[in-house]
């Protein structure tokens, strides 16, 4: 299946992979999971056009041209495209994660704004095996600079750093470029690296930019290979300059790149959102709900919560905010909260009529969040409950909701995507939008998913 590129290395056998990976590659699980990302990812773009962040990216692009964005009847072109819904699909925080973190709301964005340029029709087996090569690709380039927890913790948001590598691969795919211009593609797109954690210190906005500026650039980095601009053919060598030594300050792992090609399908890995937060807050909410459940107590019972958690949580998610939107989805208090509040912590939690509920505070200063230092940076949080009769328990969930290990359901799964998709289509649209990513494999011109994704998001309120 590999077809070798001239020099042998891991990036070399990695661009042979992405260049020949087809449909018939895939084991059935891959294709079925794959089919539910693209869903999940199209149902939180829908509704991140309803974003403000959306709204305002959609003022700086410009109008006409033959890609779609999606939610609304305008077109723009490929770039702009791929930048907009890659915003619109992370708006929310409801994309997945696990692979080069958000992956899907980089991958698919660039993928559907590469369809017009193609220059033929592209089936939707080849559109499945272009989404297998980026999130595979995007979370190999991470595992090689050391993990999420070595490279977001030196202040990289691996979303904006290795998922523009992820969206140049799945293009690279589409077009059926040779290896040699795949590893171009994806190593030109290292140029376009960036994403910092800055955004974290209070309401910014820019969290939600990463994901189309990846998606854009991994779109440009195809573009510039498939016209023969060579990419450094060094950049994943231990040199200075290096994309390990930049962004991990090490040689990293790249023997990681290639590593099991074929056999470890990293989208297997990738993970869905059921709460509309920080996945680094999905885990506690999961053991809150476990708590009340077993012991069938109210919200109301709870006089503390402890919540021990490792200092990479900490400082990611540990503020007790209920302020913007963007910096209350990073609050563990804050979601949690909520879910004792409103019984959910979905995204009609987060509207702004629910951030300013005057129960909100007082529920978060029930909670003493603390450090424990023998936590390592990606160990869960635990949470303990005391209630109003001095009974204490305690839970912490290895895995949240949406992983392998403790997967949403079918029906939860079409579930969010309905509710998310109708906040940008009718009803029936929504209908014919789920029926066809779910017999993706038989559809003879994805051309109809532009179609499909045309919405009236603009006839409808901001969501803030």
């Amino acid at each position: 299946m590999l077809t070798p590129v001239p020099g042998g290395g891991p990036i070399d056998r990695l661009a042979g992979f992405v260049a020949t990976l087809r449909f018939e590659d895939l084991p059935d699980d891959v294709i079925a999971k794959t089919k539910i990302h693209i869903a999940d990812t199209l149902g939180a773009a829908l509704a991140g056009s309803r974003s403000r962040e959306f709204a305002t990216a959609r003022k700086v692009i410009n109008r006409g041209g033959e890609a779609r964005i999606w939610g609304t009847q305008d077109f723009t072109s490929s770039r702009d495209a791929a930048l907009v819904n890659g915003i619109s699909a992370h708006a929310f925080e409801l994309d997945d994660s696990g692979g080069c973190d958000h992956s899907g709301a980089v991958v698919l964005p660039a993928v559907l704004a590469a369809l017009p340029r193609s220059g033929r029709i592209v089936t939707g087996r080849e559109l499945i095996s272009a989404v297998v090569a980026g999130y595979d690709v995007g979370r190999r380039v991470l595992e090689a600079a050391g993990g999420y927890d070595r490279h977001n913790g030196l202040g990289w948001h691996s979303t904006g750093t290795c998922g523009t590598l992820a969206a140049a691969a799945a293009v690279a795919n589409l077009w059926n470029l040779p290896a040699a211009a795949c590893r171009d593609a994806i190593t030109l797109a290292t140029s376009f690296s960036s994403g910092l954690w800055g955004f974290i210190h209070d309401g910014s906005q820019a969290k939600k930019i990463h994901a189309g500026r990846a998606a854009e650039g991994g779109l440009l980095a195809a573009q510039l290979a498939a016209e023969g601009f060579a990419g450094p053919s060094k950049v994943f060598s231990d040199v200075w300059g290096g994309f390990f030594n930049a962004f991990n300050k090490t040689s990293g792992e790249p023997g990681k790149l290639a590593e099991a090609l074929g056999e470890a399908w990293k989208i297997r890995r990738a993970v869905l959102k059921p709460y509309a937060s920080c996945r680094g807050t999905h885990s506690a909410i999961d053991a809150l709900e476990d708590l009340l459940s077993e012991t069938g107590r109210r919200p109301q019972e709870i006089v503390s919560m402890e919540l021990r958690m490792s200092e990479m949580l900490m400082n990611m998610c540990g503020k007790k905010e209920n302020g913007p939107l963007s910096s209350t989805q990073m609050s563990l208090p804050y979601a949690l909260a909520a879910r004792c509040i409103f019984g959910t912590a979905g995204l009609a939690a987060y509207s702004s009529e629910c951030r300013s509920d005057p129960r909100i505070r007082p529920m978060m200063g029930r909670m003493k969040l603390q450090i424990d230092g023998t936590m390592q940076p990606l160990d869960e949080p635990v949470v303990i409950l005391t209630f109003s009769d001095g009974s204490r328990v305690s839970r912490m969930v290895p895995r949240a909701t949406g992983s392998a290990e403790r997967p949403m359901q079918p029906w939860a799964i079409e579930e969010k995507f309905r509710q998310l998709a109708g906040m940008a289509l009718e009803d029936k649209e929504v209908t014919r939008l789920w029926d066809l990513v779910n017999s993706l494999e038989r559809l003879d011109d994805c051309r109809r998913l532009k179609t499909l994704l045309a919405g009236n998001a603009d006839g409808r309120p901001v969501f803030c």
